[in-house]
């Protein structure tokens, strides 16, 4: 049965993605129509995201919320964060960083949050002094100072852009399924993280998350756009379907706990090493859960 499950699942995956891969481009006449699916395409599609099972608070046996860091320095990674630049690439190529900014703006993402526990919603003109920095020049000072106007030229303006983008965190929940008798992971928020934009031209800034998104919220718009696959450029991979197969290099860096979730940094301090080993402990702890299940 879990067999059949699977394979229904992976048939879907790929059709989809086939279906979307350069659309067209094979028949297209001109390039106008690469991208512009037929007719015939689109009678045949019902490509939506795969919907989470419903999961009765009852049949969770054991649950651990953490929270992960996804460098973007890391080659598993890279489909995350290319490409950087888009004046020279596709409409149907963009970073996951553009993606989610573009579906912000047009309104189709509207759970924004200022932390990882979505207490409080923001709006795009919220979050624009942490995107934005507009700086004067001391020239410009000085001509404010004088009572003359303020020339454009005199303005620094600086945005956040997909090349900025750093790292990914990303909030989740291990459980263990006790109908299934197996361990599940379920993505809640994602947050790109890159430095402070009032420092980025600092020597070492520090590195701030932009803003939360609570991710079901965010599926239909992560479907709809596809990541690269270095395997097989015919099958690009959604990026709700790299995050959901957790298709990427992270490691945990907080974990909910009684010191009121205090990150590993907190307590494991200027040991890079020690902290990565303490990542890979609570790592282990959750995965044991699910091996001790079968131990007699």
């Amino acid at each position: 049965m879990k067999l059949k499950r699977f394979l229904l699942t992976a048939v879907t995956v790929f059709t989809a993605c086939g279906m979307f891969a350069q659309a067209n481009i094979l028949n297209a006449k001109s390039p106008e129509e690469i991208g512009v699916r037929t007719e015939a395409q689109k009678a045949v599609d019902n490509d939506k995201p795969l919907e989470y099972g419903y999961v009765d608070d009852r049949d969770i046996l054991f649950s651990k919320m953490v929270w992960e860091k996804i460098v973007l320095d890391e080659r598993a990674n890279f489909p995350l964060y290319y490409p950087i630049d888009t004046n020279n690439i596709g409409s149907d190529r963009r970073s996951l960083y553009h993606v989610l900014m573009k579906n912000i703006k047009n309104g189709k993402i509207k759970n924004i949050y200022d932390d990882s526990y979505f207490t409080t919603k923001r709006t795009l003109k919220d979050i624009q002094s942490a995107l934005t920095m507009v700086d004067t020049t001391e020239l410009g000072i000085e001509q404010l100072n004088a009572g003359e106007e303020l020339s454009a030229e005199f303005i620094n303006k600086r945005d956040i852009t997909a090349a900025d983008i750093k790292e990914y965190h990303i909030k989740g929940l291990w459980y263990f399924d006790k109908r299934q008798a197996e361990m599940k992971y379920r993505l809640l928020g994602i947050a790109p993280v890159a430095p402070d934009v009032n420092f980025i031209d600092d020597a070492e800034p520090d590195l701030v998350p932009l803003f939360w998104v609570f991710f079901p919220d965010a599926r239909e718009v992560l479907h709809e756009a596809k990541s690269f696959n270095n395997q097989n450029s015919s099958m690009p991979f959604s990026f709700d379907h790299v995050l959901n197969a957790r298709r990427f290099q992270g490691y945990i860096f907080r974990e909910e706990n009684v010191q009121g979730d205090r990150a590993v940094n907190e307590y494991v301090s200027q040991n890079a090493l020690m902290q990565l080993l303490e990542s890979e402990r609570i790592k282990d702890k959750i995965r044991d859960f699910e091996l001790d299940m079968w131990t007699y």
